[in-house]
């Protein structure tokens, strides 16, 4: 089964770069704008062989990692505050959800006024665009907790942080690593938002640059290393996570 969605995947991209080119060889549009398959496959080689974009990477990967841990942890308290607290939840909530309707490329003004061109700015943008879909999350899943399962744990004596740690973070775990996933997703965004317009380093500066400088080889990619990244990460290690503990909470 899994093989064949990998011929499939395979024939799909092999299609795409069939179609790719062909609209560049009719010469629809012009190179400098449309570059070939083989001149992307030639600026990812140069790319990596002389360490331009594994520079690159390896400061986008810090600053996700940072903003990522922070994300989480903010979220994750927040989350658990409002799922808490019926007043918290009917004051705060609803600006939550209105926060988290910002595009990340909102807060990189702010970002910049506040931090500069830094790569504290490029952080504070990837916090933000990970904190409040994770701290959606958790609320859900603390108020997602089944009635039964607190009136059971009550009769056996069960109140305060021990109903609180043993029964209503396991039943909360499945969502928690929906909004890990997504905080994930979220933040990736983020982080190449707050990287375009920064001074680097970084893949999203290196994609500003190679724009400057009109090499649209480079631009598209690094448009496909940022794409491959995104799609790996999710596939191998975030939904692969979801769908195990979904599995053994008997959701899947």
């Amino acid at each position: 089964m899994k093989l064949n969605i990998l011929i499939k995947r395979i024939l799909f991209l092999v299609a795409v770069l069939g179609i790719w080119q062909l609209i560049f060889s009719l010469g629809i549009l012009e190179e400098i704008i449309f570059p070939s398959p083989t001149s992307v496959g030639e600026a990812l080689y140069n790319g990596f062989t002389r360490g331009d974009f594994v520079g690159a990477l390896g400061a986008s990967f810090k600053h996700l990692f940072i903003g990522l841990f922070m994300a989480i942890t903010f979220g994750t308290v927040l989350g658990v505050i409002l799922g808490k607290s019926k007043q918290a939840d009917e004051t705060a909530g609803m600006y939550l959800i209105a926060m988290q309707s910002i595009p990340s490329i909102v807060w990189v003004p702010l970002a910049i006024m506040l931090f500069g061109f830094s790569e504290f700015a490029v952080i504070f943008v990837v916090v933000l665009g990970g904190t409040f879909v994770m701290a959606l999350n958790v609320r859900t899943a603390i108020q997602s907790v089944p009635p039964q399962f607190i009136r059971a744990a009550k009769t056996m004596g069960t109140s305060g942080f021990r109903m609180f740690f043993r029964v209503e973070v396991p039943s909360s775990v499945p969502y928690f690593m929906t909004g890990l996933r997504l905080a994930w997703a979220f933040s990736w965004r983020a982080l190449m938002a707050g990287e375009l317009l920064s001074n680097g380093p970084g893949l999203g500066y290196s994609l500003a640059y190679a724009q400057d400088y009109a090499r649209m080889d480079q631009v598209v990619a690094i448009i496909v290393i940022i794409g491959v990244i995104g799609a790996f990460a999710d596939q191998l290690v975030f939904s692969k996570l979801e769908k195990n503990v979904r599995s053994r909470w008997g959701l899947a």
